[in-house]
């Protein structure tokens, strides 16, 4: 995709119909917006009632207009705001206007942020926080994911890249005056300093990782056929998403339903019955699925035969109501999703585990692909050590470096950018 060529148009605002609708324009010809329009420019950054026109003349609306020249501006290009009336008509008329001007077109998904970024308004870590933030659905999302988007995130990046920078120039002094290679010239602060970084990074790689918030806590039920998964799957979302039928096997596949209980975002997974092997081609799919689903798991509640569940799995105790049930020794919990003893326990107890899984507001949370590169990174500075020659040292931290240069955005693929900001929605 080429940048700054075409003027693009978007309505940034929610679907009409709605009170107000906002139109962006951004681009070098953004100004010719109000020009087709017949609305006299207005001054930089203030808001003015205009008239806009059709080609012929006509009254299209009665709009607030917004000039903001760039490169101060969230795309760093001319940008126009027309603050138009939300009904649909309005709306598709006032873009139909605009389509028409030689240069402008309708712009892709979240091509107004791209164009931020290759103008430099964010760094890639600001805008792959935005791509979490917009979709959003939790209060705990948004607290984690605010410093993201707004660039908390990024200045933690820039320090530890800007220390990087620091401890390779005194390599290089190092090199410039000692011809014999090594790390004599290298002062016991140096080594220090390396390993601040390195338990600095280290702690970040400990914490959780935004997809973890973003998908929420995976629970997984599982247990024999029969045991009572889907009926419990049912009490905790609080409605019959799960066909319940006191016929074995009904659950043949994987169900899964997100649900946010008490602010915790959580992916709630019914599965199907785990046994013996079966000759039913579609009954053994069902049963792999469901040990995947177990693998994936962050918390299993097992209500199969106690100890026969898979590792760390919670002991369930289910249908403690019915005489003919197999009680356990050790359950971590008795409950029934028929009379619905035990439910709010067990709730609280995996929102109270999950909430420790999660990143906690004000902490940073980095995502798959920065925790693979911040991996890298202390990869790079676990190899500087007081004997190594300075230019492996050298070399150890500019390869960190360039973890932190591919973090920020300063190195990076047209392939992955088409990717990020194919995310957002039209508009932003």
């Amino acid at each position: 995709m080429k940048h700054g060529e075409d003027t693009i148009v978007a309505l940034s605002s929610g679907a009409p119909p709605a009170a107000i609708g906002i139109i962006r324009v951004s681009g070098t010809r953004a100004s010719a917006a109000l020009e087709h329009l017949g609305a006299a420019i207005p001054a930089p950054r203030r808001a003015s009632v205009r008239t806009l026109r059709d080609s012929a003349g006509d009254v299209l609306d009665e709009a607030l207009v917004l000039w903001l020249p760039g490169p101060n501006t969230s795309t760093g290009e001319d940008t126009v705001e027309l603050h138009c009336h939300g009904g649909r008509a309005v709306i598709a008329a006032v873009e139909e206007a605009l389509l028409s001007v030689d240069g402008f077109r309708r712009a892709a998904p979240g091509e107004f942020t791209r164009r931020a970024f290759a103008n430099g308004r964010m760094d890639l870590a600001q805008a792959e926080g935005l791509a979490d933030l917009l979709f959003a659905e939790t209060e705990l999302q948004r607290r984690v994911l605010q410093s993201s988007a707004t660039g908390a995130l990024s200045q933690a990046f820039e320090g530890w890249r800007s220390r990087l920078l620091g401890l390779g120039a005194q390599v290089e002094a190092a090199l410039d005056f000692d011809d014999e290679g090594d790390v004599d010239g290298l002062s016991r602060a140096f080594f220090a300093e390396v390993d601040r970084l390195a338990i600095e990074i280290g702690e970040q790689l400990a914490r959780p990782q935004i997809e973890r918030l973003r998908d929420g806590v995976r629970v997984v039920l599982a247990g024999p056929p029969n045991a009572g998964k889907s009926t419990l799957f049912n009490a905790i979302l609080r409605n019959e998403a799960a066909i319940v039928s006191p016929i074995a096997g009904t659950t043949r596949d994987v169900l899964e339903r997100s649900v946010a209980i008490d602010g915790i975002p959580l992916t709630l997974v019914d599965t199907a019955g785990l046994h013996e092997a079966s000759e039913d081609e579609i009954e053994q799919v069902g049963m792999e699925r469901a040990r995947a689903a177990v693998d994936a798991a962050d918390i299993v509640l097992w209500l199969g035969p106690e100890g026969t569940g898979p590792q760390g799995a919670w002991e369930i105790e289910a249908r403690c109501d019915d005489a003919a049930h197999h009680p356990k020794r050790a359950p971590r919990l008795r409950l029934s999703a028929k009379t619905g003893e035990g439910i709010d326990g067990l709730v609280g107890e995996i929102t109270a585990c999950a909430r420790s899984l999660l990143p906690k507001p004000g902490e940073q949370a980095v995502n798959a692909r920065q925790h693979a590169l911040l991996h890298d990174a202390s990869t790079a500075l676990a190899g500087i050590e007081a004997n190594t020659d300075l230019l492996v040292v050298a070399e150890q931290l500019r390869s960190a470096r360039v973890a932190f240069d591919r973090i920020m955005g300063h190195a990076t693929t047209e392939d992955m950018l088409d990717a990020l900001f194919g995310r957002f929605c039209i508009g932003k």
